[in-house]
């Protein structure tokens, strides 16, 4: 049956920027291997994703795909961090029930020709479920960091409350990003946000530092660091499972400098 699944193009708005290329190397089955979470009502559940370098940076394809149904004031988050492949990529689709909430933390780091991405659909099908979606990326070569979010606000989903945020920063040329979020409301008492900027680092604050005797790798660092410190806000009860997340994405960055 995988054998006869046709491989997305970039005519396909969920792989607009994806390096499509790079799934010929993917058993297509992949494609099918969707991870249910179902979080039963008043319960909360969390995991941390991480696709990082094992021996050496790696060209391989990794894809997770995530489904997750909340029950009714049930809260699921998600925190990751994608930082090695050709092409990693994580899709999640979640479904919110009356007053339950979703969180995804994501951080893309990565250069050289490769792209690293977050996918997600959110669908607020019942009233009072709030969601906050931040995700950081920091690339430079040839890398790319993409975010595609969809908010789904169906008729009856009144006093909704959802947020996305999406922030990225370019260390050289040659470097891009790309956000596309998307918005369909149909209920009419809602809060739904959505906002997206890219920039360099702050060489004011560079200059700074190196007046104080920072290096420019401790600097950049310490400036990377913090700029992807939001994406793990919601782990700061969690200090074992916050360092290691920043410590992948940093080490990383280390092995560029």
């Amino acid at each position: 049956m995988s054998e006869a699944i046709i491989l997305p193009t970039r005519k396909h708005e969920e792989w607009r920027y994806s390096d499509v290329e790079a799934l010929e190397a993917l058993d297509t089955g992949a494609f099918e291997d969707w991870r249910d979470i179902e979080v039963p009502a008043g319960e909360t559940y969390r995991e941390c994703l991480v696709i990082e370098d094992t021996d050496g940076p790696s060209d391989s394809t990794e894809l997770h795909r995530l489904r997750v149904k909340l029950g009714e004031g049930a809260r699921c988050e998600l925190f990751g961090v994608i930082a090695s492949g050709r092409l990693g990529r994580i899709e999640v689709v979640t479904t919110l029930a009356r007053g339950s909430h979703f969180e995804l933390g994501g951080i893309t780091v990565g250069g050289r020709d490769t792209t690293r991405e977050f996918v997600t659909r959110v669908a607020h099908e019942e009233p009072e479920a709030t969601s906050n979606q931040v995700i950081r990326s920091v690339h430079w070569g040839k890398g790319t960091g993409n975010f595609l979010g969809r908010i789904d606000c169906v008729r009856d989903a009144q006093k909704t409350d959802a947020a996305q945020s999406f922030k990225g920063l370019l260390l050289e040329k040659g470097a891009s990003v790309n956000a596309v979020p998307q918005l369909e409301i149909f209920a009419d008492d809602v809060k739904c946000a959505h906002g997206a900027s890219v920039g360099q680092l702050d060489e004011m604050a560079r200059y700074y530092m190196a007046t104080r005797g920072l290096s420019p790798e401790l600097s950049r660092r310490l400036l990377v660091q913090a700029f992807i410190g939001d994406a793990l806000v919601g782990l700061a009860d969690d200090a074992a499972e916050h360092e290691r997340l920043l410590r992948v994405a940093l080490d990383k960055l280390d092995r560029h400098l």
